[in-house]
């Protein structure tokens, strides 16, 4: 029979989310998997994860649209670039409102940073050049998948998408792997 454990807080910014409860069977509470994954709460991943349900089905609904990012960074590209593969009508007729979907993202995290976010800016030790080699490689193996984490796993597996599924099981699979990899080198962040 499953166990009910009411969660903790996430940080004071928990208002009516704390109130839900979660259903978790007995061995997983022996081991602790959601103190352990979610040391912070998990309340605002599944406000965040509403948050952008929610926009892309607006912007599905409003324009017909699916939503990816590393498509709004090739429409970019098309502004400053000459190069064929920039310049595809595809790329072209979407850029406009592409650059504004990428505009709201960077304000809307600025605006929640400033009224919400912590006193202090946010830091790493990862090394400058490995940001921008996972940077690099992450946006190669978006243009090998034909899209992003976000436009295979939030829009392409809401649509139902064989394709996309496949994709986001590929990028699991291969984030697993490297990081069991890393870990076993000890690499590991």
């Amino acid at each position: 029979m499953p166990t009910t454990v009411r969660a903790p807080p996430c940080g004071g910014n928990a208002v009516a989310l704390d109130n839900l409860r979660v259903v978790l069977p007995p061995l997983a509470l022996e081991h602790r998997v959601i103190p352990n994954l979610f040391p912070l709460g998990w309340q605002h991943y599944l406000a965040g994860g509403l948050v952008i349900g929610l926009g892309v089905a607006l912007l599905y609904v409003a324009t017909g649209r699916l939503a990816g990012m590393s498509s709004v960074f090739t429409s970019t590209w098309s502004y400053v670039s000459a190069r064929p593969v920039f310049q595809q009508p595809r790329w072209l007729s979407t850029r406009r409102w592409r650059l504004q979907l990428a505009l709201g993202l960077v304000l809307g995290a600025a605006l929640w940073w400033l009224m919400l976010g912590p006193d202090t800016a946010l830091s790493t030790s990862v090394p400058t050049w490995r940001l921008l080699l996972g940077g690099a490689v992450a946006g190669y193996g978006a243009r090998l998948a034909g899209g992003c984490t976000s436009g295979h796993g939030i829009c392409g597996m809401a649509s139902l998408k064989l394709p996309s599924l496949l994709a986001v099981l590929t990028f699991m699979a291969t984030g697993f792997i490297t990081a069991q990899l890393l870990a076993a080198l000890g690499a590991g962040a």
